[in-house]
């Protein structure tokens, strides 16, 4: 394949809701999509840090030069045998993995294309029938989450997560179990607690919890090894893992017992592929977390879903949960919290013209 244009598109849509974390509020959806087109044919690819720096060092504005400045003008008018190949391309570039992922994702989406292959099939996928979880906000009060959990849990989704903050942690969970007693339910603490929370974070074993997701430092893998030899819970990292290298070291070091693969965060589905192998090899279980992707980019974390080892439902939002609009058609939409990895997910042209930030054209 070789590549004759790349539009790099910054989309902006609107949140039908308000999403809190410990990183802050988020009422815009933002994200760099490209656009490449290879012979008459045309595919899609997304990345999506957020709009500021606040999940990583990467956001909307260095995407945009990284990809136009370093990237494009390393593939473009080349011939690429594949993923494999590009990212071997653009090794030099150091970090920046969502800007790499972006082209990355959109290079399967036309392999997809041209070989008339599934993607769920083309990235080595065994079952189609993806089962998925939800992730809620911190909440203004106890009531406002339990009645967020119960509309989740009459709606089907497999297993709901929680954020967790210091102040809003374990009076948070011991209300949620309280109502909900038998429910899979996860809590997510964004790197707020530090080693000096042991005993407190040590409390959250009694409640029966599938796991606790990067509790500590966004950079760290040696803290969390003292912190899971110390508590029941199984931890899982997110921010921690940027690459291979960093989920073997995290087996090695047992700092986890699972791991949440967000393609954009490690480069793209080839990275995700290779992180799934070493941790099914440990024995420890994947799954697939989000970014408020467009309808674009849940497609590809639909596809790495089905693979073997990803074993607890992911983080794939509905078309519904948090866009006023989604770009792709037909809607994706849950049955009974499962989603079918054959559906063919178009994207709609005048709708993501309709949220386009702004566009950078790029030819060789």
């Amino acid at each position: 394949m070789k590549l004759d244009r790349i539009d790099i598109i910054h989309t902006a849509i609107p949140l039908n809701q308000t999403f809190r974390t410990s990183f802050g509020a988020i009422t815009e959806q933002h994200s760099i999509i490209a656009k490449i087109y290879s012979d008459g044919a045309v595919a899609y690819g997304e990345a999506c840090p957020f709009y500021a720096p606040v999940y990583s060092y990467e956001c909307i504005s260095t995407m945009k030069a990284m990809i136009a400045e370093f990237i494009a003008p390393s593939v473009l008018g080349r011939e690429l045998s594949g993923p494999a190949e590009y990212l071997k391309m653009v090794d030099s570039i150091k970090g920046h993995n969502h800007a790499k992922a972006t082209i990355e994702t959109a290079l399967w989406d036309l392999e997809s294309k041209t070989r008339e292959i599934p993607l769920w099939k083309l990235v080595g996928g065994t079952n189609p029938r993806v089962d998925i979880g939800v992730s809620i906000g911190i909440q203004p009060t106890a009531d406002d989450l339990l009645s967020k959990i119960q509309s989740y849990l009459d709606e089907g989704y497999r297993r709901i997560k929680v954020k967790i903050e210091p102040g809003k942690d374990l009076e948070t969970v011991e209300t949620v179990r309280s109502r909900f007693p038998d429910i899979t339910l996860m809590v997510d603490a964004n790197s707020s607690y530090t080693l000096d929370d042991v005993e407190l974070l040590s409390g959250l074993d009694q409640y029966n919890l599938l796991m606790i997701e990067q509790p500590l430092s966004e950079d760290d893998i040696v803290d969390h090894s003292q912190l899971q030899s110390r508590i029941k819970t199984p931890i899982c990292l997110d921010e921690s893992i940027h690459s291979v290298e960093d989920a073997r070291k995290a087996v090695h070091l047992g700092s986890c017992r699972i791991v949440n693969v967000k393609y954009g965060r490690v480069g793209g589905i080839l990275n995700s592929i290779r992180i799934h192998n070493v941790c099914r090899s440990a024995g420890i279980g994947c799954w697939a977390g989000g970014m408020i992707e467009t309808g674009i980019g849940q497609r590809f974390k639909l596809a790495i879903s089905t693979l073997e080892n990803f074993v607890y439902a992911a983080d794939i939002e509905t078309s519904d949960r948090f866009l006023v609009e989604d770009i792709v058609t037909p809607s994706i939409a849950h049955a009974n919290g499962f989603l079918d990895a054959n559906t063919d997910y178009q994207v709609d042209e005048a709708k993501l013209n309709r949220y386009t930030s702004d566009i950078v054209i790029c030819r060789p």
